[in-house]
C-alpha cells in the first residue's frame, strides 16, 4: 500500500465530502482526481480507505502526520508570530431512530452514533461532535485542533500554547489558558461591562472574526460538516484531514495574494 496516495486520497475526500464508496468511484473515473495521485495503476476500493484510516488510528499516525505539515509550515516562514483565534464547531452526525436518552457505547447499532452526544446552542439542538480550533491570525491557517463530543463545553479546552495571545468569545470567559488572555469579557449577575470592558470586547470580536473562515470553507465548500463514522476517534481523524485540506485549500489562496 502506497501510503504517500491514501493520505491523497483522504484529503480529496474531506475536500469533496465523499463518504468511501464515491470517493472510490470518483478517484477511479476523474481525470483531475487521478492526476492528484499521480497517475496509480490501480486505485484502493473504499473497504481499503477505511481500514487504512483506522490503522492511523490505531498506532497514532495521524496525529504524527498533522505534526509534520505543521512543521512544514513553519519551515516556509509561516510560524504563528502575533497571535491566534480558538473557536469550536458542531459536527453532525445520525442519531438514529432511538430516544435520546437510551444509553449509546457499545449497544448502538451501526447507523447509530456510539460516542454522539447532544448539545443546544441558540436554542437549536445538535447531535455529533465538536471541533476546537486554534488558526493564527497573520497567515490564517489552523495550527491545533481537538475533537469532543458536542456536549463538552468550548471553555472545556485549552488549544494554547505558553507565549501565545489567544482571542476568544464569551463562551470561554473564565476559562484558564496557556497563553496570554484575550476572552472577551461576560456581563455577570450584579456586575455589567463598563465601557472600557465593552469597547475591549469590540476590538477582540473584530480580531477574531476571521476565525469563522474555516468553518464556512469545511461546511459550505467541502461538505464536511457532517459525519457518518461513530466513534470520537473516527471523526478525529476526520477531521484531522479535514484542516489538512483546509491549510492546503488557503495555501493557494495565500499564494494568490502574494502573486497579486
Amino acid at each position: 500500500m502506497d501510503a504517500v496516495m491514501m493520505i491523497k486520497m483522504l484529503v480529496l475526500q474531506q475536500w469533496y465530502g465523499l463518504p468511501d464508496p464515491e470517493l472510490e468511484r470518483q478517484a477511479t473515473d476523474r481525470i483531475s482526481f487521478r492526476k492528484f495521485l499521480g497517475f496509480p495503476d490501480n486505485i484502493p476500493d473504499f473497504s481499503t480507505v477505511w481500514r487504512f484510516r483506522d490503522r492511523l488510528i490505531e498506532t497514532g499516525k495521524d496525529k504524527e502526520i498533522w505534526e509534520e505539515f505543521q512543521r512544514q509550515l513553519d519551515t516556509q516562514g509561516l510560524r504563528v508570530k502575533k497571535g491566534v483565534i480558538q473557536d469550536a464547531t458542531f459536527i453532525t452526525a445520525d442519531p438514529g431512530h432511538a430516544k435520546a436518552d437510551k444509553p449509546r457505547g457499545d449497544e448502538a447499532k451501526t447507523r447509530r452514533s456510539k460516542d454522539g452526544t447532544w448539545a443546544k446552542k441558540n436554542r437549536k439542538s445538535y447531535f455529533g461532535y465538536k471541533l476546537h480550533s486554534k488558526m493564527d491570525t497573520e497567515h490564517g491557517l489552523i495550527r491545533d485542533i481537538k475533537t469532543t463530543t458536542a456536549s463538552l463545553h468550548d471553555s472545556q479546552v485549552d488549544l494554547s500554547a505558553e507565549g501565545e495571545v489567544v482571542y476568544r468569545d464569551k463562551g470561554y470567559f473564565g476559562a484558564p489558558t496557556k497563553g496570554y488572555d484575550a476572552t472577551m469579557k461576560r456581563a455577570t449577575r450584579g456586575h455589567p461591562l463598563n465601557i472600557r470592558e465593552e469597547l475591549r470586547n469590540k476590538r477582540i470580536s473584530r480580531k477574531r472574526s476571521p476565525g469563522e473562515r474555516p468553518y464556512a470553507v469545511i461546511k459550505s465548500v467541502f461538505n464536511s460538516g457532517h459525519v457518518r463514522v461513530t466513534t470520537v476517534a473516527r471523526v478525529a481523524v476526520k477531521m484531522i484531514f479535514t484542516a489538512f485540506a483546509f491549510n492546503l485549500y488557503h495555501l493557494a489562496t495565500i499564494k494568490r495574494r502574494e502573486m497579486a
